[in-house]
């Protein structure tokens, strides 16, 4: 959406509210005023340049069509933090001497100021559009058509269709929905909307496929709007939307800034939009402030989240620096109301006589993950160990932590309760389970599963071997319990401090 710049104005008004600022940060300081306005002429011009040229840089004097109060404030409170950092590393270059407590109330009495003017301009900005409406209203018939923002359904991908899709989405995208819906997509919905109402609305039993043309990062409740879109389309039926990633993303805002300043914002960005939804004392702040708009998802979240809604992903591709994704309705959603999103896990696995265990560890994948291993099965294989390869799904940091068994320490809960033993096979999600032989799972499941397998005792390569490992532990537990687990523990104590042996 294009911006209505007034640099002039808003140019003028941010000097006017620099300039009160500062003379109200020196009379709480309780200084001479006109002494100290002389005292503090060289900062107060370095502040004022550094603030101006900083937030033209920035883009703060450009004023959306759709700015909205809480999104408006935001991007003010992340600028002036970015630019009060650039004033204080400018003034310390410049070696002045300045009261830190005057130049962090002027750039506090600055930002108080400019939020109430953005207040101000968009409440009187949406009373003038609340008034139009209700005049549009009252002059016009009532109407009964769905409330979907743009759709389009039926026919060929040609025509009015493809000019849609293209000024939407790009041509690339466009090629791809061909590619998958074929030259005749039959009943298919069309539509570029966030909103679950939209879908909601549309009649039943009508569409095969649908396409959502408008990115999943602004659709709050993700997965309800995928859950509407399941029930509106038959098994077998298309579902194909776009997302831009969390690597789209810093790509895209590490170019949209100007070197230096880019590598100041990404970190804060990073830190609001990636850190603060997961902890539970900083969750509720993050959709209180952005509404669940422009949220920051992973190439695993978003695959993992349709995962869990019922839909196959059958194809991805690129375009215009989001991800386009093609999926497949294969069952009802999971209607998960607990999924694993904090940093401390419960994962479903299976324990002793079958039963489902909560295993706890610290996350080292995206949130959703767990719903995709049958994918990323299909697309990466097996690496050594009977460990995928290349997973996408491990978070850097989660790389970290299993290369030094941090995120399983909490398993360590598990061994209180009861739910594993020291020594054991491994606790096995449905997917692994399901690779190993009939045999072997009968086996497996007449015993607790424990926190150090066979694994680190015969170290073997391929999942053939891992479960020729375990058969072989197994054996010998049935003959000598605790003699078996006596020397499997202190072998693979061996290998892993001695020999360094790792899982992956």
């Amino acid at each position: 959406m294009k911006g209505r710049y007034k640099y002039p104005t808003l140019l003028f008004f941010d000097l006017v509210f620099i300039a009160a600022a500062m003379s109200l940060s020196l009379v709480i300081k309780g200084a001479d005023f006109l002494r100290a306005i002389v005292a503090y002429r060289e900062p107060m011009l370095i502040f004022t340049a550094v603030w101006v040229l900083g937030s033209i840089l920035l883009r703060k004097y450009s004023i959306r069509k759709d700015l909205k109060i809480h999104s408006g404030s935001l991007l003010i409170i992340r600028d002036n933090v970015i630019l009060l950092l650039l004033v204080t590393f400018v003034i310390f270059l410049l070696q002045q001497d300045y009261s830190r407590g005057v130049l962090l109330g002027a750039a506090l009495f600055t930002t108080v100021f400019e939020l109430i003017a953005t207040y101000a301009y968009t409440l009187d900005k949406q009373l003038g559009e609340t008034s139009r409406l209700v005049e549009d209203y009252l002059e016009q018939p009532a109407q009964h058509e769905p409330m979907v923002e743009r759709s389009v359904q039926g026919a060929r991908l040609d025509g009015r269709i493809r000019d849609t899709i293209v000024e939407e989405s790009g041509e690339k995208a466009f090629s791809f929905i061909r590619q998958q819906l074929g030259e005749n997509p039959g009943q298919t919905l069309f539509v570029s909307t966030t909103t679950r109402f939209n879908i909601e609305t549309q009649p039943d039993g009508v569409y095969e496929n649908i396409v959502n043309l408008h990115r999943i990062n602004d659709i709050p409740r993700i997965n309800k709007f995928f859950e509407s879109i399941n029930t509106k389309i038959p098994m077998g039926g298309m579902f194909l939307c776009c997302v831009e990633t969390a690597k789209q993303r810093k790509a895209r805002l590490l170019k949209k800034y100007p070197p230096l300043l880019n590598y100041i914002y990404y970190p804060l960005d990073y830190v609001f939009k990636r850190v603060f939804p997961k902890l539970t004392l900083t969750k509720g702040l993050y959709f209180l402030v952005t509404r669940g708009n422009n949220r920051v998802m992973s190439r695993a979240e978003s695959l993992g989240r349709l995962y869990s809604c019922g839909f196959e992903v059958i194809g991805v591709e690129n375009s215009n620096g989001r991800m386009c994704i093609a999926a497949r309705k294969v069952k009802d959603p999971a209607f998960d109301m607990n999924p694993t999103y904090g940093p401390l896990v419960k994962l479903r696995r299976h324990g002793k006589d079958g039963k489902i265990i909560g295993v706890y560890k610290m996350r080292t994948m995206y949130p959703f993950s767990e719903y995709l291993q049958d994918y990323v099965f299909k697309n990466n294989k097996l690496a050594d160990g009977g460990k995928f390869k290349d997973d996408f799904r491990i978070t850097g940091p989660g790389r970290i932590m299993r290369k030094f068994w941090l995120d399983e320490l909490p398993m360590l809960l598990n061994w209180v309760k009861g739910d594993l033993k020291l020594v054991g096979v491994r606790p096995l999600s449905k997917h692994y389970f399901s690779l190993y032989t009939p045999e072997l799972r009968h086996r497996r499941i007449k015993f607790k599963p424990g926190l150090v397998p066979p694994f680190y005792v015969d170290l073997p390569k391929t999942l053939e071997e891992v479960m020729e490992s375990e058969a072989r532990y197994l054996d010998a537990y049935e003959q000598h319990p605790w003699q078996t687990d006596w020397r499997y523990f202190w072998a693979a104590m061996y290998n892993i401090f001695i020999k360094r042996a790792r899982s992956g």
